[in-house]
C-alpha cells in the first residue's frame, strides 16, 4: 500500500467543499447537528462530499493537540483474535483507553477502540496496515481523531 502524505493548506486556498467538511465534522462533535444529513444542509454541502472528505481533511489544531485515535474493527468471532489484536496494538506503543465490542453476529463482531498514540512506534497507517493483515480481522480502519 502506498504510504499517504499530509501536507499543511492555508484554509483560503482549499477547495470549499473541504473547508465545509471540517464544519461538519465540527456540528456532529459539539452536537450541533445530530445527523449527517442536518448538517450538511446548514453548511450547505452534499452528502456525498462530505463522505469523499470526512477521513481525509482534518483541522491543524485537532491533530495537533491530542493523540488519541478511534479504530474500528470488524473481527472474526473466534477465541484470541481480540487478544492478538490488544498485544499488537500495545507492542507498537498505543495505549488502549476504552474498548467496546458488539455481540457477534454472523461470525463477526463490530469493535470500536480508543488508543492513546502519542508513544506510537510508526505511522498511524503502518498501524492500521499491520492490524488489517491480522489473521481474524475483516476490517481495521481509524474512524476519529481527539
Amino acid at each position: 500500500m502506498k504510504r499517504r502524505k499530509f501536507f499543511l493548506v492555508a484554509e483560503e486556498i482549499m477547495p470549499e467543499a473541504m473547508v465545509k467538511t471540517v464544519q461538519v465534522k465540527d456540528m456532529l462533535a459539539r452536537g450541533e447537528a445530530n445527523t449527517v444529513h442536518e448538517a450538511v444542509n446548514e453548511v450547505g454541502l452534499s452528502r456525498s462530499a462530505f463522505y469523499k472528505y470526512r477521513d481525509l481533511v482534518f483541522l491543524y489544531e485537532e491533530e495537533g493537540q491530542g493523540r488519541l485515535i478511534t479504530l474500528s474493527l470488524i473481527l472474526e468471532h473466534r477465541q484470541g483474535i481480540l487478544s492478538s489484536v490488544l498485544n499488537s496494538i500495545a507492542q507498537t506503543g498505543g495505549n488502549i483507553i476504552t474498548i467496546n465490542q458488539g455481540i457477534p453476529m454472523s461470525q463477526a463482531a463490530h469493535l470500536t477502540m480508543t488508543v492513546d498514540v502519542k508513544n506510537l512506534v510508526g505511522s498511524l497507517d503502518e498501524l492500521t496496515d499491520s492490524l488489517q493483515k491480522m489473521h481474524g480481522v475483516r476490517k481495521a480502519e481509524i474512524v476519529g481523531y481527539s
